[in-house]
């Protein structure tokens, strides 16, 4: 806990506590200003570190609130890493999108390394990362406010993962809601047709989208033939046990470009443990199947139960030998409503961290860049997500959606719409709601809501 005079950014002070992972200290902070200074005092178990800042020169009462609240979450974080006597690898960056901040930082200043490293206190390690992906995403990183994605999201999986914090549920007991749901997501498909401007992609995601049987699947891509303009197409089959040659054929039949396929691990042990009803063979055996049919994304988890740097490292090895256009190493995130974290709270940062800088070195000597990249709170290690791809194979939604540069209509349960304003500077979002039931029961108001956010009176 921490207590501050700043109640206004109480919980992003919080947030950065967190980032050492102690909940013991005592932590009091307290902001003053005078004139065209601030200084930020912290006080840790007796221990008082202040820093001072000059504010001179500010544009505006928004930017000034800006930089008020950079300063206090940075004091935080340098007296914490002072009292510790450790620096952590993103630094003071607390955000999910640390790209999204170093294109700011080029526009405002022509260059970000020296706002990350001198002023975030971000590693020069990660600073790189961000430069590479940015890299990348040379030729896709488009700012125009009528681009758009459009994404449906499938709440069902054949079984629910034990890392899993998504709101879907088990195909076999959600039965009753199936063709109800499906019914009514085509017709929010169709009645948002209208909402497209230049369309860039399109993404089905999940929970497990071809865990819907042939008819319900077919029916939505039914659907989304009628906006498909021949934009790249992604849908997330993720586990090779609803993986069939039946469900590959319609998603080839409908123009479907690029799947996931998800082992998340090779190793058997694992995947039982994390109540996924497949074997690592079965993931070879379903790549195997579509790798001549679409462009392949293979997402691994680093930090999994149970799993050593050499069981990691054997996952990574056999992803990059079986070649697929992407491979996204995701670093463990225990979040509240994952069965994970009610038997694990930390794991070992130092185990994580060399995962990642091993998958890091690996797919780069193996001609793969890091194209996108996110975070997210509760991360073993502090560390990232990051997605790599083959030449000329990054995907454009990935792309779009992390950097927050295009509009997104999203149909579905739990999805959120997005629209973007002058380049993505304001952001207005209408959500549905997250469970099935209510989805339904209150589909009218989902696009009435929607209408509105894409209004142009």
């Amino acid at each position: 806990m921490i207590d501050t005079n700043l109640e206004t950014i109480q919980s992003e002070l919080l947030e950065v506590v967190n980032l050492f992972g102690e909940d013991q200290l005592n932590i009091r902070h307290t902001f003053k200003e005078s004139e065209n200074k601030v200084v930020n005092t912290v006080s840790l178990n007796g221990k008082v570190y202040a820093y001072g800042n000059f504010i001179g020169g500010i544009d505006g009462e928004i930017e000034k609130k800006r930089l008020i609240k950079r300063y206090a979450k940075l004091s935080v974080y340098k007296a914490l890493s002072k009292f510790y006597n450790k620096d952590l690898p993103w630094g003071a960056l607390t955000g999910i999108r640390p790209t999204k901040l170093a294109y700011q930082q080029l526009e405002r200043d022509g260059e970000f390394e020296s706002f990350f490293v001198d002023v975030m206190k971000v590693s020069e390690q990660k600073t790189d990362l961000i430069k590479k992906v940015l890299c990348t995403q040379n030729g896709i990183y488009q700012k125009n406010d009528d681009n758009t994605d459009f994404f449906v999201f499938i709440p069902f999986c054949p079984t629910r993962c034990k890392y899993c914090s998504f709101i879907s549920a088990d195909i076999k007991s959600a039965n009753k809601y199936v063709d109800e749901y499906v019914d009514t997501l085509v017709k929010e498909i169709k009645m948002s047709k209208k909402f497209i401007k230049n369309l860039r992609s399109i993404y089905i995601g999940g929970g497990t989208p071809v865990a819907l049987d042939d008819n319900n699947l077919e029916k939505v891509l039914c659907a989304i033939d009628e906006i498909n303009t021949g934009v790249e197409y992604t849908v997330e089959a993720g586990r090779p046990d609803a993986i069939t040659e039946s469900n590959l054929a319609l998603l080839k039949k409908h123009n479907v470009t690029r799947i996931c396929i998800n082992p998340q691990t090779f190793l058997d042990k694992t995947l039982v443990a994390l109540g996924r009803n497949h074997t690592a063979q079965q993931v070879e055996e379903k790549f195997n199947l579509a790798k001549d049919l679409f462009d392949i994304n293979m997402d691994l988890i680093a930090g999994l139960e149970g799993e050593t740097f050499e069981d990691f490292k054997y996952s990574l090895d056999k992803a990059i030998s079986l070649s697929p256009d992407n491979i996204t190493v995701h670093t463990l995130c225990i979040k509240k409503g994952s069965r994970l974290a009610q038997t694990e709270k930390y794991l070992s940062g130092e185990l994580v961290n060399e995962m990642v800088e091993y998958a890091h070195k690996a797919l780069n000597q193996n001609g793969y860049s890091p194209y996108y990249l996110y975070r997210q709170k509760y991360m073993a290690g502090n560390l990232e997500n990051v997605g790599y791809a083959k030449p000329n194979k990054a995907c454009v939604y990935n792309v779009d959606i992390m950097e927050e540069i295009s509009q997104n209509v999203a149909c579905g349960a739990n999805a959120i719409s997005k629209r973007v304003f002058n380049g993505g500077e304001r952001i207005e979002r209408s959500a549905s709601p997250k469970d099935v039931a209510t989805y339904l029961q209150k589909f009218e108001t989902i696009m009435e809501n929607k209408k509105k956010l894409f209004s142009d009176n």
